[in-house]
């Protein structure tokens, strides 16, 4: 695991959905990102900080219907919170049907019921 307030991982650009001057709704804890989240997002281009500030601010990507009712609850229940990032633009995402969606480059960010972590991992480490 890599701790992304370490200095020495590299900044990269923001996804464009990355939402700006949001206030966060929850806190992420340490943040934490696997080696293989790090090298999918480096393949990518995309920071890690950005999945990182869309999934605090409510954006929680393309989870189905009721992973995104379960986040809203976890929001006042304190739940586990869960976002699902495809690293492709939107353009194509949305000319994919559901079953090619699945196949894309995906990063999960996972935020611990207790709020004492967030983790940036691919779905095959989960």
């Amino acid at each position: 695991m890599c701790n992304l307030l370490d200095p020495n991982v590299r900044k990269r650009r923001c996804a464009p959905a990355a939402p700006q001057n949001v206030q966060p709704l929850f806190a992420l804890g340490r943040t934490l990102a696997t080696p293989g989240a790090l090298e999918l997002l480096e393949k990518h281009g995309v920071g890690p900080a950005c999945l990182l500030v869309r999934h605090q601010s409510g954006d929680w990507g393309d989870v189905c219907t009721d992973d995104a009712a379960s986040n809203v609850l976890a929001l006042a229940g304190g739940g586990r919170i869960f976002s699902v990032y495809r690293l492709l633009d939107a353009a194509t995402l949305e000319r994919m049907t559901e079953q090619e969606r699945r196949r894309t480059p995906t990063a999960w960010c996972i935020t611990e019921a207790d709020r004492s972590s967030t983790t940036l991992l691919c779905p095959d480490e989960y």
